[in-house]
């Protein structure tokens, strides 16, 4: 059956869930698991029609590249030590600079994974347009099956 189940996580409290239950999976059918965190790139603000808008100096980048880092690698650690206690193999992925859908699709398709499990938000009508959904992203172009925890 499913044999290296993908978590995607972004540290939240509604991701963690969505950990929990993916990796209670993992041990009842001897999978491992590859989990996985993406964080985008910073968008910046060039202005209108080349006008003054905002770049962050060379050190601020630097800052917030590690400060990027250090939240990936926290997220990706407790996931780790939640997968040790439950004894499921388990591999971490920090994809900086990318769109979480396409990051989750590209890392199950790179792992050979045979299964996402992740959670939603389950935001519905405007917050839902506004906010977008990564899960409705991978629902709609995964060619594995994806399980969705709300």
């Amino acid at each position: 059956m499913y044999k290296h189940i993908l978590i995607p996580t972004d540290g939240s409290d509604v991701a963690k869930k969505g950990v929990d239950e993916g990796l209670s999976l993992a041990q009842g059918l001897g999978a491992m698991v590859t989990i996985m965190t993406v964080t985008e790139q910073l968008h910046t603000y060039a202005g209108p029609a080349g006008g003054a808008g905002w770049t962050p100096a060379p050190n601020e980048m630097v800052e917030y590249e590690a400060g990027r880092k250090e939240t990936a690698d926290k997220i990706l650690a407790e996931a780790k030590a939640a997968a040790g206690r439950l004894g499921v193999e388990a591999e971490t992925v920090h994809v900086p600079d990318a769109l979480p859908a396409e990051a989750i699709l590209a890392v199950a398709k790179d792992s050979g994974c045979s299964l996402i499990a992740m959670s939603s938000h389950g935001y519905r009508g405007l917050d839902r347009l506004l906010l977008g959904s990564q899960t409705s992203e991978v629902l709609a172009h995964s060619p594995i099956p994806v399980l969705v925890i709300r």
